[in-house]
């Protein structure tokens, strides 16, 4: 289990590289860094650790994505269950971000969708200090907190383990396109591919004996 699960920390700063750029003047100086783990927020100036807030991640059925991010846009009035402000991520896969909420009793939990929730008086602060173009970096497991499980991967499935298998077939030169972590038709083409040449059956799907064939599992 050690040995699978340092292999995906590893691969995880493989494809942080293929994370979106966005140039953005002076915003350097300020960062936010979230773990996961410990469902905690901190926002950072001049690489010191200015505040700390607690957040809810999402449920393992619908992880918060890990990786390295920006802030993308900011916005208020999105409606209650939002709380008081959201601000943007831009997760190539999907719409995801860190906003208030309406159920502060909730806070701490593993309960969103995959946003991070936070109390509304924090991301408040959050949403006056930080500039848009502002580095976000989400720290945390891949599946969830649960059992770690890999589930099968197929048309349109969406997030940080379709966005590892694309790197790791585009580094085997299966995969030509970007490792935006949706599982297009590009995606189904080169696992077709990769099987045809595994001698494996040829399904266009990720399951348990194709991770093992990319080394993403022993």
């Amino acid at each position: 289990m050690k040995k699978w699960y340092c292999k995906i920390l590893i691969l995880l700063l493989a494809f942080l590289c293929f994370a979106t750029n966005i140039v953005c003047a002076k915003t350097n100086e300020y960062k936010i860094y979230i773990n996961l783990w410990t469902s905690k927020l901190y926002f950072i100036q001049n690489n010191k650790v200015i505040e700390e807030y607690p957040i809810s991640p999402g449920k393992d059925q619908s992880p918060t994505p890990i990786g390295k991010f920006h802030i993308t846009n900011k916005s208020k009035g999105w409606g209650s269950g939002f709380g008081s402000c959201w601000l943007g991520l831009d997760v190539p896969w999907g719409k995801y971000g860190i906003h208030g909420t309406n159920k502060a009793w909730l806070i701490g939990e593993r309960v969103s969708s995959g946003c991070i929730r936070m109390h509304n008086r924090d991301v408040e602060k959050l949403f006056d200090k930080i500039p848009v173009g502002t580095e976000v970096y989400v720290d945390g497991p891949i599946t969830g907190i649960g059992k770690h499980e890999f589930k099968t991967l197929s048309s349109n499935s969406r997030g940080n383990l379709v966005q590892i298998v694309q790197c790791r077939l585009k580094t085997a030169g299966y995969y030509k396109g970007k490792c935006h972590g949706i599982y297009d038709i590009y995606t189904e083409l080169a696992v077709k591919q990769f099987q045809k040449e595994q001698n494996l059956k040829i399904t266009g799907l990720i399951t348990h004996k194709e991770y093992i064939f990319l080394g993403l599992l022993e």
